[in-house]
């Protein structure tokens, strides 16, 4: 794969200020320059196929105390949500009190786009270029009224590996990076040099700018605008050869992209370039009040055949 990346300016670095100010722009590379993917035709797994029992072991030998972080947030009503998203329960009564011991029972049910609120976790389905998702599968042939024949987040499977928390925020001395702060390269590899610690490959690398302090608080400014990766950042950190990539916002790319030309391209380069799954909207302020930046990430995503996405619960142990 030789992913194009055009147009990047200088980068300014300012010590452990927030100053930033780089602009660039970027292209996905022609299906010819990405396809097969590495994992071979016709792989559906991408990333999740680093899941293995070495895998398990490497992030076994993390756990030193037990201690165990949720990483998932809260599914409400009062969430944020996109425009174009909607999270309704409602309870239901499925059965009066019978038999001598009077037994009753609830249950609810939920109108959502299950895949794609709270703490969500992307598949493959979920992004494009054109009409051609990762490793060249193309929506026509594989999209239907009731789900994708192909690239269904069932695939995934259960992941359990090393995390690292790249703390930006801390590399800055600040709680929360600015509304539309663009993370670098510079940043990441300072982060990680600070924290000493690298990256490998496989691992669950989970970028901390401090944005989750707005969730259910100031729920309009979080969707509005955020901090986040930029595009040569994420080219950066796909080449690192991650099984996951998350943080704490919606779309983990800057919003709005410094390009206003160019559509979120952070999801492109991860689920239809790389094929790296995303996990978005992380509760990540005890793990990094606590320093933890390396530990043993579990997460499953719903096993929603066809679905693009799902909604999921992650937990870090060390």
């Amino acid at each position: 794969m030789r992913p194009l990346l055009v147009l990047t300016a200088f980068v300014i670095v300012t010590g452990a200020g927030v100053s930033n100010a780089q602009a660039q722009s970027w292209q996905p590379p022609a299906d010819n320059q990405r396809c097969p993917s590495k994992w071979g035709a016709g792989d559906q797994r991408g990333s999740a196929n680093h899941m293995k029992p070495e895998t398990v072991l490497r992030a076994v030998r993390l756990i030193r105390t037990g201690q165990i972080f949720e990483l998932g947030r809260r599914l409400e009503e009062s969430m944020p949500l996109q425009s174009t998203r909607t999270f309704e329960m409602h309870t239901k009564r499925t059965a009066p009190p019978a038999g001598s011991n009077r037994r009753g029972s609830n249950e609810e049910i939920v109108l959502a786009e299950i895949g794609q609120v709270g703490t969500q976790f992307d598949g493959f389905a979920h992004q494009t270029h054109g009409d051609s998702l990762y490793n060249c599968f193309k929506l026509d042939d594989v999209a239907t009224r009731n789900g994708f024949t192909k690239l269904g987040i069932e695939n995934v499977g259960a992941l359990f590996t090393r995390g690292v928390l790249i703390d930006v925020a801390a590399l800055k001395g600040v709680e929360m990076l600015p509304d539309t702060y663009e993370i670098t390269v510079a940043d990441l590899q300072a982060a990680l040099k600070r924290q000493q610690l690298t990256l490998q490959p496989g691992d669950a690398v989970i970028v901390h700018t401090g944005w989750g302090r707005l969730w259910g608080r100031e729920n309009e400014r979080y969707m509005k605008a955020n901090p986040g990766l930029g595009a040569a950042a994420a080219e950066w950190l796909a080449k690192q050869d991650p099984m996951l990539v998350g943080a704490d916002t919606a779309p983990i790319n800057v919003t709005p992209n410094p390009d206003a030309k160019v559509s979120n391209p952070v999801h492109q380069i991860m689920l239809v370039v790389y094929g790296i799954h995303l996990l978005e909207n992380l509760r990540l302020d005890e793990l990094a009040a606590a320093r933890v930046n390396e530990f043993a990430l579990v997460v499953e995503p719903l096993k929603l055949v066809g679905a693009t996405g799902s909604t999921v619960a992650p937990i870090a142990v060390r």
